[in-house]
């Protein structure tokens, strides 16, 4: 067997010393770190956990001067982890390409970090282990991460079908845009009730369907209003002033915290939602008000809105 070949399924400590310049880097490593969790693009994934099993090895700068034996000088093996633990808290991915990626970058923001291996591999989906691994270098200084008192807090509004359709709908985002926050809104679904299936699961993908179509219903009504289905797209768009209609599937079906609120229950799923973004409040316009919800709800009838 070729050197070449060898290396390809040797562990990523071997790799990374094979890549070693002249100058090599120190190294830690994580080992054999299984974990359970759902994760998966097929149908059959979904609703199930899985054992994948990651290997890493995370190159760093030799320390200048004596260790001291100070672990606050070091990288410590506890923030490998704990990269792993919180991209695996953020979301349900389909991906273990995805994965990587993420955790190579948060363990790239480690001050001591220049290089990450990182392998990942299902131990559940046959009679071997299928998996990924990939190699990233730092560039440049970490960039830091965003503190959450500094991350955007949006206005979270969600409107009735009534308040959709009211030929007030343009003089509310006004006001609503003036009040200078990021605006999120979320609709619930047509009044034309939706499809019925006996199966559970398929029943819900038809109901948070239904809501998206009356989302772009919203979007049509006014072009600041713009449809947005993931995280990534929101962050941007709270970054950049955008107006954005929730589509609320992909978030739904992949979040780690699943809601107890069904699609129908449309406000309190909403309400979910809006506490992911730590909101103080949602307006909810021309709607009833569910009860137990983890943010507060501020009702206001169509016909008497004003902020």
């Amino acid at each position: 067997m070729s050197n070449e070949v060898r290396l390809a399924f040797a562990h990523p400590s071997e790799r990374a010393e094979a890549m070693a310049g002249a100058d090599p880097l120190d190294r830690i490593s994580l080992r054999d770190h299984i974990v359970e969790v759902e994760i998966g693009a097929f149908q059959a994934e979904r609703g199930v956990t899985q054992r994948i099993c990651f290997n890493v090895v995370v190159e760093v700068q030799p320390l200048s001067g004596p260790i001291d034996d100070d672990v606050d000088r070091i990288l410590s093996y506890d923030r490998v982890t704990e990269a792993i633990a919180a991209e695996l808290a953020v979301e349900r991915l389909a991906l273990l390409e995805t994965l990587a990626e993420r955790v190579a970058e948060r363990i790239l923001l480690e001050p001591q970090a220049v290089r990450a291996f990182v392998r990942i591999e299902k131990l559940d989906r046959g009679p071997g282990a299928l998996g990924v691994e990939i190699v990233r270098a730092r560039e440049g200084e970490p960039t830091p991460v965003l503190e959450q008192d500094d991350a955007p807090h949006p206005e979270m509004v969600f409107l009735s079908n009534a308040a959709i359709a009211s030929p007030h709908l343009k003089g509310w985002l006004d006001q609503l845009e003036a009040l200078g926050s990021p605006l999120i809104i979320c609709v619930g679904a047509d009044d034309v009730p939706a499809p019925q299936v006996p199966h559970k699961m398929a029943q819900r993908r038809i109901d948070l369907l239904a809501i998206e179509q009356n989302a772009w219903v919203l979007a049509a009504r006014d072009d600041r209003c713009v449809v947005v289905e993931t995280r990534t797209e929101l962050d941007w768009a709270m970054k950049n002033g955008q107006t954005c209609v929730w589509a609320p599937s992909k978030i739904v079906l992949d979040s780690v915290d699943t809601p107890s609120a069904q699609p129908r229950d449309a406000v309190a799923l909403a309400a979910w939602f809006a506490a992911t973004f730590d909101a103080q409040e949602m307006l909810v316009i021309g709607a009833d008000l569910p009860t137990g919800t983890n943010v507060p709800l501020r009702a206001m009838p169509v016909d008497q809105m004003h902020l």
